[in-house]
C-alpha cells in the first residue's frame, strides 16, 4: 500500500506539525511526538523523509520528557520512510538524541539505534552506522562517548572484517578511557560485544579488555565486570575459563567494595555454571563460604539467595559439611533481611538434600525461621513449605510444624494469616478428613470472623477448595450448618460473612444442598435491615440461579421462591439493591 499523499494540501502539513512541536505547552509537544506516526502515514514516505525527519533532527532542544518519547519513537519509524532500504535516515536525530545530558533519553535512543542496526545492510552499516559510532565515540563530552559503547555489538557481525578490526579497536579506546563514567559503560556493553565476537578474538582482545576493568579503581566500573565474567565464560571451554577468568574471579570474590562482592554472590549460580563443576568443587565452595559470612548484611542476603541453585552444582557432602553450618548461623544473622532471603529459598534445599538429610537439618531451621519475629521471614517460609512436603511427606511435616503453623493462623500480621490460609487446601488434601476436623477445622471456621475484610474473604474461598477437596457430604454436615448459623448473628458483618461464604461456595455443592440448606437463609436476610446485604443477597441469587437449574427437583423453587424474593428485592428503596435484583433476574431468567 502506498503511503504517499501527493496532495500539497496534505491532512497533515509540514506547517500545522510545526506548530505543534513548537507549542508552549510541554504536553502538547509530548501528544504531538506520540501521533508521529499518524502524522507519517499522512505526509507519506517521501515526504516524511525530505521534511519530518529533517525536521525532527533540528528539534533536540526540548524538555527531556519530549526528548524521551521521540527517541522511543524513532526506533519505530523503519516502515514510515520506506523500509529498510531507507533506514539509515532515521540515524540522524537518533545520533543527536544520543549526545544529550539525560541518561534515560541516551538510554532510548541506544535502544533505538541498535533496533534499526538490525535491519540495516552491510553497506548502510559501512556507510552510515559505523561513522556514527565513529563520532560519537570520539565525541567532546563523555555523554556521546558512553552512548557509543552500546552500539558496537549490532553493528559487529554485519560489518566487514576490516571494519570488525577498526570497530575492536574503538571499543578498547573506550575501555581505556579518562571518563570513569565512558568506562562504565564499556564494562556494561562488554559482555553483550564479545558475544558477537569469534572465540580467538575474545581470548586475544575481549579478556585482556575485561581484566583490565576488572581491576578498574573504580567499584562502579568493577562491579559491572561480574556480569562480563558470566558472558565470556560461556563463550569458553571450562578449561579455557580456568586459564583466562579464574585468578580475576578469585580478586572479584576478596574485593575490597561490597558493592564487587555483592554482584558476585548475586550472580554466583551463573558464575558457577558457566565456569563448569571442576572450578565450582576447587574454588567456588569456599570462595561461596565467604560471601556467606562476609561482614556486609547486603552480601549476606544475596549470597542467601543463591544457597539452593549453587547447591545444584556440588555433591551432597559438601553442602552439609560446607554450606549447612553457614545457613544455620544465617537463620539467626542479625539482619532481617538476610533471613527473609534465605526463609525465601531454604526450602529448595529439600529436593537436594532427601528426606532423612532435610528432617534432621532443616526441619528445625524452619521451624525456627517461623517463630521469627520480622513477619516477612514468616511469611516466606510458609510459602515454600510446598517443596519440603513433596520431599518428607505430609506425616512428618505435620507433626514437626503445624504446632507452629496454628500458632501463625493467629499472628497479629495479616499478610502472614493469609499465607496459611491459602496453604490450607493443600495441607487438608494431605493430612485427611479426620485429622483435619481435629486439628484445623475450627482455626478454618474463625477466619470468618476475622477483622481484616481480605482475611474474611480468603476464608470464604478457603472454604469453596476444603468442600472440592473432602467432598459435599462433609461440607454439608461440617462447615455449611456452621456458615448458616452466623446468619442470624446481630452483628452486620457476620450475616455479610455468611452471604459471602455461600455464595462462593455455591457452585462447589450440589442442588438438593442449596435447596435444602442455603436457600431458606438466603430467603431470611431479604428482610435484612441492612442494605448492604440486601444487595449482597440479590447477587448471591444469581449465583444461586445456575445451580437449581441443573436439577428437575430443585429448578422449580426458582418461580417458588427465588423470583418472589429478587421481586421483593426490585421494588426496594435502596438504588444498589435494585439494580443488583434487576440484573439477577436478567441473568437468571432471560
Amino acid at each position: 500500500m502506498n503511503t504517499d499523499i501527493d496532495n500539497e494540501d496534505s491532512l497533515y502539513p509540514i506547517a500545522v506539525l510545526l506548530d505543534e512541536l513548537r507549542a508552549d505547552d510541554v504536553n502538547f509537544r509530548l501528544n504531538a511526538i506520540k501521533r508521529l506516526s499518524t502524522i507519517a502515514l499522512a505526509l507519506g514516505v517521501q515526504r516524511t523523509r525530505d521534511e519530518l525527519v529533517p525536521f525532527l533532527d533540528e528539534s533536540i532542544d526540548d524538555e527531556d520528557e519530549v526528548l524521551l518519547a521521540l527517541a522511543e519513537e524513532l526506533g519505530n519509524f523503519v516502515e514510515y520512510v520506506g523500509g529498510k532500504d531507507h533506514a539509515h535516515i532515521i540515524l540522524g536525530p537518533l545520533e543527536n538524541l544520543a549526545a544529550v545530558e539525560e541518561t534515560l533519553v541516551r538510554e532510548k535512543a541506544v535502544e533505538s539505534l541498535t533496533k534499526i542496526a538490525i535491519v540495516l545492510s552491510q553497506q548502510q552499516i559501512e556507510e552510515y552506522y559505523i561513522p556514527l559510532i565513529k563520532r560519537l565515540g570520539s565525541g567532546d563530552w563523555f555523554t556521546s562517548r558512553t552512548s557509543a559503547c552500546g552500539l558496537y555489538a549490532a553493528a559487529y557481525q554485519t560489518a566487514t572484517p576490516s571494519s570488525q578490526d577498526e570497530l575492536r579497536s574503538m571499543f578498547k579506546q573506550l575501555c581505556q578511557d579518562d571518563t570513569p563514567m565512558v568506562r562504565r559503560a564499556a564494562a556494561a556493553n562488554l559482555g553483550k560485544f564479545a558475544k558477537k565476537i569469534p572465540k580467538e578474538q575474545v581470548v586475544l582482545d575481549i579478556i585482556p579488555l575485561f581484566s583490565k576493568l576488572a581491576q578498574d579503581e573504580q567499584d562502579s566500573v568493577r562491579l559491572l565486570t561480574v556480569e562480563d565474567l558470566v558472558a565470556i565464560a560461556e563463550i569458553l571451554t571450562k578449561e579455557e575459563s580456568k586459564t583466562y577468568l579464574l585468578q580475576t574471579l578469585r580478586s572479584m570474590v576478596s574485593d575490597k567494595s561490597w558493592r564487587v562482592r555483592y554482584m558476585i554472590a548475586e550472580n554466583f549460580v551463573k558464575i558457577a555454571k558457566a565456569v563448569g563443576e571442576e572450578v565450582t568443587r576447587d574454588d567456588l565452595v569456599l570462595a561461596f563460604v565467604h560471601l556467606l559470612k562476609d561482614n556486609e548484611a547486603e552480601v549476606r542476603t544475596a549470597a542467601s539467595g543463591q544457597v539452593p541453585g549453587f547447591a545444584q552444582n556440588i555433591d551432597k557432602q559438601t553442602i552439609l559439611s560446607h554450606i549447612l553450618p553457614c545457613v544455620k548461623d544465617l537463620v539467626t544473622d542479625t539482619s532481617q533481611h538476610v533471613r527473609a532471603s534465605l526463609a525465601t529459598q531454604i526450602s529448595g534445599l529439600a529436593p537436594i538434600l532427601g528426606k532423612e538429610a532435610t528432617t534432621e537439618h532443616l526441619l528445625p531451621l524452619f521451624l525456627q525461621l517461623l517463630k521469627d519475629e520480622f513477619p516477612d521471614v514468616r511469611l516466606n517460609i510458609i510459602s515454600k513449605l510446598e517443596q519440603v512436603n513433596e520431599v518428607i511427606g505430609i506425616e512428618l511435616l505435620s507433626q514437626n510444624l503445624l504446632p507452629a503453623i496454628v500458632e501463625l493462623a493467629e499472628d497479629k500480621q495479616w499478610r502472614v494469616r493469609l499465607a496459611i490460609i491459602e496453604y490450607i487446601p493443600l495441607l487438608a488434601s494431605q493430612l485427611g478428613v479426620a485429622f483435619f476436623d481435629e486439628k484445623l477445622g475450627n482455626l478454618c471456621m474463625s477466619w470468618l470472623g476475622d477483622n481484616v475484610y481480605s482475611i474474611r474473604e480468603a476464608a470464604t474461598v478457603n472454604l469453596k477448595k476444603l468442600t472440592e477437596v473432602f467432598g459435599v457430604e462433609w461440607a454439608k454436615t461440617t462447615i455449611i450448618p456452621k456458615v448458616l448459623a452466623m446468619g442470624n448473628h446481630p452483628n452486620y458483618l457476620y450475616r455479610m460473612t455468611t452471604i459471602f461464604a455461600i455464595t462462593t461456595m455455591a457452585p462447589a455443592v450440589t442442588p438438593e444442598v442449596i435447596r435444602d440448606c442455603i436457600l431458606p437463609t438466603v430467603n431470611n436476610l431479604v428482610s435484612d435491615p441492612i442494605p448492604n446485604i440486601r444487595f449482597n443477597v440479590a447477587k448471591s441469587y444469581e449465583v444461586l440461579i445456575p445451580v437449581l437449574k441443573q436439577s428437575q427437583e430443585t429448578v422449580v423453587l426458582l418461580d417458588a421462591q427465588v423470583k418472589p424474593a429478587l421481586d421483593k428485592l426490585r421494588e426496594d428503596s435502596d438504588a444498589d439493591v435494585k439494580y443488583f435484583a434487576e440484573k439477577a433476574l436478567l441473568a437468571g431468567y432471560q
